[in-house]
């Protein structure tokens, strides 16, 4: 039993749109898409491998090249850059409760809205004491610096 070279071109195609779900960038499908081009040519005419090879790169460039700037506009959708800072800028000036001390040289811990976060303070904090969000600490946005809050 022999396998038709359309067929062959078929699964290529297959492999190249499984490894654009895994790699990042946008690229491969083109391939994949060549792959298809060269596949349906080798299955309607006669042609040679070195054919239906140069008929692969022919239509994957082609496809890479007009059609990639335009898919990324469809597909990847639209950045709004400051939604991250908007949510961190929320949670300044609330009120937490200190779960593990804070000293000024021990980052601590504070339950804010059902969640536990790392603390840093100038001062001793004692666990159980209520403190209130000053800002966010830079470092990926998962510690804040407190200060006590009077009852």
């Amino acid at each position: 039993m022999e396998i038709s070279t359309s067929l062959i071109w078929f699964f290529v195609g297959v492999i190249f749109v499984v490894a654009e779900l895994m790699l990042p960038g946008f690229i491969v499908i083109f391939f994949a898409g060549g792959s298809f081009v060269a596949s349906i040519f080798a299955w309607l005419f006669d042609i040679s491998l070195t054919g239906q090879t140069l008929i692969f790169l022919f239509s994957s460039l082609l496809l890479l090249f007009t059609l990639r700037k335009y898919s990324l506009k469809i597909f990847k959708g639209k950045v709004i850059d400051n939604i991250d800072d908007d949510y961190s800028n929320s949670k300044i000036g609330k009120r937490a409760v200190v779960t593990k001390k804070i000293t000024p040289e021990i980052a601590g811990e504070i339950k804010f809205m059902g969640s536990f976060w790392r603390a840093v303070s100038d001062e001793i904090v004692e666990e159980g004491a209520s403190v209130t969000i000053e800002n966010q600490v830079s470092d990926n946005g998962l510690t804040f610096k407190v200060k006590s809050t009077l009852l």
